[in-house]
């Protein structure tokens, strides 16, 4: 559950990717809609547009108690081993195209970081048959409302929400980068260019955003060296500047590839249509060398680390970090209704103890940030002047303590579970937000269907598991403790504080 809008890690996660805890309000029926496609064009051109397809009607969000609710989908792959999902909503006459390959940050080399998030640049510049900065043009010519990119450890997505007699268009763009985005000329400027705006993004992002060094030095005290999210996902200025076009040619070769993409088609279309529409302009991409992966084994730390950074702030800060159970496994759900009970609005434990009952904090939060090799629980607070952050942190582990040896009372969890259902169903309105909520269940689950089990999960949750995950994974030697003091003379993004 992603609740804290200040944290570094919310922010890097909320820039990164759209997870399953930030998706839709209405769960939609699936039901057959009409329309056609317009007569196919050359590779060489923009398609024209197929015709529009027809009105749909959705079934309303379940509430807590009742039957669990089910994203209606259809999943094929075709023969270059690129995964489908069709996910039909005739009630607005858009359709998203969402694109994720399943390359982050975690799959760059030692030296060679930055590259995932590079490409997400370099993908909307141009490809053989689409010209230098014509990729949004078609889009805005075509009535395009949202597009864009996003790269996290696990994933890289590209999407589109258009009109819904511009489908064939957006397949076209999607599939001339997938294919041949380095066949384009002009392919060493572009990329030199790119690299130049990457950079550019790590001085607003990182060095001249208040408090921009904590994300690396908690991921840092949180995963050792070799593991695959030691590193930040935009990469660092040496390696972005020792790239060379190789280097990156052959990271595209190896990643953006049929048989490691997912594309959902979420919105007003016809199957029928779409799925020829899909195996003419993908079937024929060729299949890229096997993507083969090992899990880490989950990282659990021994002792306490502190870090002490000051910076060019107004507000101390102190940020709380546990590694926990990867997205979707035993645990993640635990967490998810922890950091509700913690931090979940004013009923909450620590917002009622620090901000209203001891007025000694100005905002509290906590969040279980899930990802595909280890998630990681934050708890984040700012005291109010005249008071210290050892004040904060003297609280936040009473609190955790009370956690780890009482359980949570019956009434406190109904009222956390029935408040993490209502936001997750809500969420889901937005066909964007149910395509990417498809995407990450495909991604984390290999089933894009999982909401119902997903929320069954949830209502699953008794005290005695609460409990048990709290004394798991919110333990006092098993943290990385990151406090930020005021400081003019520091930079803004912070610095380790001298002894």
């Amino acid at each position: 559950m992603f609740r804290n809008p200040t944290s570094p890690l919310v922010q890097r996660w909320r820039r990164v990717r759209a997870g399953r805890r930030t998706l839709g309000s209405l769960i939609l029926a699936a039901v057959v809609a009409g329309g056609a496609a317009a007569t196919p064009q050359a590779r060489s051109a923009s398609p024209a547009a197929p015709a529009a397809a027809s009105p749909a009607v959705g079934a309303p969000a379940s509430s807590a108690g009742s039957p669990l609710p089910e994203l209606k989908v259809e999943k094929y792959v075709l023969a270059n081993g690129l995964e489908v999902i069709l996910h039909e909503d005739h009630r607005v006459p858009q359709v998203v195209v969402d694109i994720w390959y399943k390359v982050g940050s975690k799959d760059e080399e030692r030296g060679r970081t930055g590259f995932a998030h590079l490409f997400e640049h370099v993908m909307f510049q141009g490809s053989k048959h689409v010209g230098e900065d014509k990729h949004f043009a078609y889009l805005q010519k075509a009535g395009v409302s949202n597009a864009n990119g996003s790269t996290s450890e696990d994933r890289t997505n590209y999407f589109e929400v258009l009109p819904s007699n511009q489908l064939e268009l957006a397949l076209w763009l999607e599939s001339d980068r997938m294919g041949f985005l380095l066949d384009r000329p002009g392919l060493k400027e572009t990329f030199d260019g790119q690299r130049d705006v990457v950079k550019n993004e790590r001085r607003q992002r990182i060095e001249n955003r208040p408090m921009g060094l904590v994300n690396r030095v908690t991921i840092e005290a949180l995963f050792p060296e070799a593991h695959p999210y030691h590193h930040e996902v935009i990469g660092s200025m040496d390696d972005l500047s020792r790239a060379t076009l190789d280097d990156v040619g052959a990271f595209f070769r190896r990643y953006y590839v049929p048989n490691n993409a997912t594309m959902v088609l979420a919105g007003d279309f016809d199957p029928d249509a779409a799925r020829a529409l899909i195996e003419k302009y993908f079937g024929p991409i060729p299949a890229g060398p096997t993507v083969t992966r090992t899990l880490p084994p989950p990282v659990t730390l021994r002792a306490e680390t502190r870090i002490a950074l000051e910076a060019k702030v107004q507000q101390p800060q102190v940020f709380i970090d546990f590694p926990t159970a990867r997205g979707l496994s035993k645990g993640d759900h635990e967490m998810d209704l922890l950091a509700l009970v913690l931090a979940g609005g004013k009923a909450s434990r620590l917002y009622r103890r620090l901000v209203y009952d001891l007025q000694i904090a100005q905002s509290v939060t906590a969040n279980q940030q899930s990802q595909l090799l280890q998630s990681v629980f934050e708890i984040s607070a700012s005291p109010l002047g005249g008071h210290t952050l050892d004040e904060v942190v003297k609280v936040i582990d009473e609190e955790l303590e009370s956690l780890r040896t009482k359980p949570v009372e019956e009434a406190e969890l109904e009222r956390v579970k029935n408040q993490l259902e209502f936001d997750q169903l809500r969420s889901l309105e937005p066909a964007l937000a149910r395509a990417e909520r498809l995407q990450a269940y495909n991604l984390q689950a290999g089933d894009p269907a999982y909401l119902a089990r997903d929320l069954a999960m949830y209502r699953a949750v008794d005290a005695a598991a609460l409990r048990a995950a709290a004394n798991q994974y919110l333990r006092k030697d098993g943290r990385v403790v990151v406090t930020v003091t005021p400081n003019p003379d520091a930079p803004i993004m912070g610095r380790i504080k001298a002894p």
